[in-house]
């Protein structure tokens, strides 16, 4: 059976833990759209524009992932295109209850859609975009938390 899944999220900047979730998710399912949150209640570090061209940059050996920008209710998203499963990425326990909250919500909205939660590799569930946006604030070398692109575009953010 083909199975359309979505991995939504701010992904400011994508790190190699959203990288590693969203390669296995392209082994389970036909395709893969990353849907690269709008959220008007965040200051983001890069606009959706450089968010989703690094993300786009990030996967491009990902033949059946797509990178697009999203404004809205995750659910609206996956009605509009038929989106099956929504994945999330789990990095520790303190991550699912709020995880457990919105994918209940988002079943009571549309009862067909089920989420799945996948932990990254061991070697980067201490990985988040937070510390990885305050390691590149202070200059740290952060190439093997996150895609060549990124690392690059955080050099030229900061001047580093």
């Amino acid at each position: 059976m083909q199975k359309h899944a979505m991995y939504p999220g701010s992904f400011d900047p994508i790190t190699n833990g959203h990288v590693d979730v969203i390669e296995r998710a392209s082994q389970l399912f036909a395709r893969v759209t990353v849907v690269v949150a709008k959220n008007s209640k965040k200051t983001p570090l890069f606009d959706e524009e450089e968010r989703t061209e690094m993300a786009k940059a990030s996967l491009i050996h990902c033949p059946n992932v797509d990178v697009v920008v999203h404004a809205g209710l995750v659910v609206d998203f996956a009605r509009e295109h038929g989106v099956d499963v929504i994945v999330r990425g789990l990095r520790a326990v303190t991550d699912f209850e709020y995880e457990f909250q919105i994918a209940l919500m988002n079943r009571k909205l549309e009862s067909g859609l089920t989420t799945i939660f996948m932990m990254p590799h061991e070697r980067y569930t201490y990985l988040n975009s937070s510390i990885i946006r305050e390691l590149g604030r202070y200059g740290q070398d952060i190439t093997e938390f996150v895609p060549p692109v990124v690392a690059e575009r955080m050099k030229r953010k900061f001047g580093t």
